[in-house]
Parts: structure tokens; C-alpha cells; sequence
């Protein structure tokens, strides 16, 4: 497995791992109208363009597949997705290791789902409060965690 920079020509790529994770990994925690405002099936693509650009982005990947992609801006880690059928493997927490280096603070934030959580949390992130996100029309609880890397 390889980790490298994201470059523009992984977008296409990137969204249909980020769809297909969200609507598969996280069915049994939201429903469906909550996965398809969290994860469209036409995604905004200048505005995950312009992520790319604005933060750091790493993908995950074996003889050219893409396996998993996480996105890091400062201290704030905003996104981390592996293929639904690679995940368990390691993947996430390879690029998760890699991300964390990539913090400029002594703390690093992250927003995790339901699903998400317990990975986090086992990783020595520790809760700060459960919130309600609104993405289009829709009502998502997240939690906010934060390790301490100092």
C-alpha cells in the first residue's frame, strides 16, 4: 500500500469512494435521506475541487486502486473514507497516522460520525460533545473529539 499526495485527477476517484463509503459503512447509523444529503449522488465538485487546493489531502492505495483518501487542514482533521470493502484492514488507521503528522497544533479536532467514533476513540480521541450538523435539509448527529499529540 502506498500513501501519497492527492492531485486534481483524483477527484473522480474520491467522490465515488466517499459516496459509496458513506452509503454503506454508515447505513445502519442514519437514514437513508440523512446519507444522501451527507453524501449526494451528484456531489458539488468545484467545492470539493477547491478542498483539494485549500487542504491536505492523502490517498491510500495498492496496484493503482484507490483504497482510502483523508483530508487534513491545520489542526482540524476533516475527512477520512476506505472502500467498504477494504475496510477493517489497517487502511484507515495507516492514513490516519500519516494525517496526524500533518497537524500544526498540540491538538488535533475531527467531527466523527456515529460510525466513526469508536475508531477515533480508540485511537485516544476523547469526546467533547455530540452536536446536530443540518446538511442539505437534513438533521446528522456528529461528535467532536480531540487528541492531544503533544
Amino acid at each position: 500500500m502506498t500513501i501519497r499526495p492527492c492531485t486534481q485527477a483524483d477527484l473522480d476517484a474520491l467522490l465515488s469512494l466517499f459516496y459509496a463509503a458513506v452509503h454503506t459503512a454508515c447505513a445502519a447509523d442514519y437514514t437513508p435521506a440523512q446519507l444522501s444529503a451527507w453524501a449526494p449522488e451528484a456531489p458539488d465538485s468545484a467545492r470539493w475541487a477547491e478542498k483539494l487546493r485549500q487542504e491536505t489531502f492523502l490517498t491510500a492505495e495498492e496496484d493503482g486502486t484507490l483504497l482510502g483518501f483523508g483530508a487534513i487542514e491545520g489542526t482540524y482533521l476533516d475527512l477520512l473514507y476506505v472502500r467498504p470493502d477494504r475496510q477493517g484492514r489497517g487502511i484507515g488507521t495507516v492514513l490516519c497516522d500519516f494525517l496526524e503528522q500533518q497537524c500544526t497544533g498540540p491538538v488535533l479536532t475531527v467531527h466523527a460520525s456515529r460510525t466513526a467514533r469508536p475508531f477515533f476513540e480508540a485511537r485516544g480521541y476523547r469526546l467533547i460533545h455530540g452536536q446536530q450538523v443540518e446538511r442539505r435539509g437534513q438533521m446528522l448527529e456528529n461528535f467532536v473529539l480531540k487528541k492531544d499529540l503533544a
